[in-house]
């Protein structure tokens, strides 16, 4: 465990991804997508970032316990809702945090924004702002480490709203059919931007929907960082070892609402105090101090010193030069790099 803030500096993003092995770790983490997430709604609300913006506050349990499970070589293909798992693999709040500024300290170098956050050290493909377009991606990905026969998997994230379009049944249906090592994780936070499930989905769990092409299918406590890490221990070792693809339905909620300054009204009256109440940062903190990991004092020394790393890491976005407007045309063709 890093002892100082020069340790924390010195850390890389797999040194941060090899850290989640510890369970205080997984609980800094947690913490650490919090603030983050946090800082972006007020950098929004001051007007300093452009275009839209998606927070994860309410699903760090979800992030965080996929990273822990997932190998750094695996790909992993999630949504524009993506800088809790882009952390949970070891980006740093930098690199993020630049990214959504439109800076060049970001990780794609500023010119790709808060919905399109890509790293290949740790295994993040770059993020999708098109609802379900990462589905055939994350089933096209997990076809190559077929083929590469190296052990890899893919893991594939979208949302609930995701799972009524065709690139679901597609991806789904080929990935099945080819037996491909793929992981399906459906974040279900029960919203489609700014329709509730039950308004758009005939049915309670969307896990059901693995029956129809002949793959495990399993709901699982997206508030509960033990149960998703089980959930996809078992999940991916199914991949890797040639069964096949797997379907997990994470029962989560975002806190905020699905983008920029949403206030999301359109919630029924006690439904985010009922999933406050649940909050898997807390849940996990609970666990800790009664599993004798830490005590009370512990956590909240830990939590004082994210929330001073995660403004020091906002210091050094914002101090990051804007990119040359010709970056715009590079990466466009091969051999432009």
């Amino acid at each position: 465990m890093p002892e100082s803030m020069s340790d924390l500096e010195a850390e890389t993003p797999l040194q941060r991804r090899a850290a989640l092995a510890e369970p205080l770790q997984r609980y800094r983490r947690m913490v650490e997508i919090r603030r983050t997430e946090d800082s972006i709604k007020e950098l929004f609300a001051a007007g300093l970032v452009s275009g839209s913006t998606h927070t994860c506050q309410g699903q760090e349990a979800v992030s965080v316990g996929i990273a822990a499970v997932a190998r750094p070589s695996d790909q992993l293909v999630c949504t524009y809702r993506g800088h809790g798992h882009a952390m949970a693999l070891g980006m740093r709040p930098e690199q993020v945090l630049a990214e959504i500024l439109g800076r060049t300290g970001g990780c794609v170098g500023g010119i790709g924004g808060s919905m399109h956050l890509s790293s290949r050290e740790i295994g993040l493909m770059p993020t999708m702002a098109i609802v379900g377009a990462g589905i055939p991606i994350a089933a096209g990905a997990a076809w190559a480490a077929q083929v590469a026969g190296d052990g890899g998997i893919a893991i594939g994230l979208f949302g609930d709203g995701a799972s009524n379009i065709g690139a679901f049944h597609e991806g789904l249906n080929l990935a099945a059919v080819w037996s491909l090592p793929v992981v399906f994780v459906c974040e279900n936070n029960l919203y489609g931007e700014y329709s509730r499930i039950d308004a758009t989905t005939a049915i309670d769990d969307i896990a059901r929907r693995a029956d129809s092409y002949g793959m495990p299918g399993e709901v699982v406590d997206g508030q509960d960082l033990d149960t998703v890490v089980a959930a996809m221990t078992q999940a991916t070792e199914r991949a890797r070892s040639g069964s096949g693809p797997t379907l997990l339905e994470m029962k989560t909620y975002r806190y905020s609402g699905h983008s920029r300054s949403d206030p999301a009204t359109y919630r029924p009256a006690g439904e985010l105090d009922a999933w406050l109440a649940r909050d898997p940062i807390a849940i996990y903190g609970d666990r800790l101090v009664t599993g004798g990991h830490a005590d009370e004092d512990t956590l909240e020394k830990l939590r004082q010193a994210v929330a001073e790393e995660v403004e020091t890491a906002l210091q050094t976005a914002r101090s990051s030069p804007e990119p040359d407007v010709r970056e715009m045309f590079r990466h466009v063709l091969a051999g432009t790099a």
